[in-house]
């Protein structure tokens, strides 16, 4: 009986360091000079936003700078793909308000992130949202 409640013990132990974890960073490394001297671009969009979200059960999220982790059993709403999503929903929140992005000459500035983490113990939610202003050139 000992046995048996130790390797029920083991499995259990096993199966909670199997879960689910979820990473994620926004780093660019992408460096573009421009030259701002001259008057050949202007501000599209300022603020424009977009954001993605998931859901876990029996995990812990946190976000510590450019990262937001996530270590839990499953993952119940949402992708671990946060900041491609929310780039993605900044993009199409550009072309519901302005259409299609397409032979334009656009680019981010000013991007910034944040992140909203609700940490239940049995439930963990993080939602990301990505901020930045959409800049024309001509």
């Amino acid at each position: 009986m000992k046995h048996l409640i130790t390797v029920l013990l083991l499995l259990i132990t096993l199966f909670m360091l199997q879960g689910c974890t979820s990473s994620g960073a926004f780093l660019s490394l992408n460096q573009t000079s421009v030259n701002l001297e001259e008057n050949n671009y202007s501000i599209v969009v300022p603020n424009l936003t977009g954001s993605s979200e998931a859901a876990y059960i029996l995990g812990l999220s946190y976000s510590s700078g450019l990262v937001t982790n996530t270590l839990a059993i499953a993952r119940v709403n949402g992708t671990a793909m946060l900041y491609a999503e929310a780039l993605q929903n900044l993009w199409d929140n550009y072309e519901a308000q302005h259409g299609s992005v397409e032979g334009n000459h656009l680019a981010l500035t000013n991007i910034r992130y944040d992140s909203d983490i609700l940490n239940l113990i049995v439930y963990t939610k993080v939602t990301l949202t990505v901020r930045a202003d959409v800049v024309e050139f001509e």
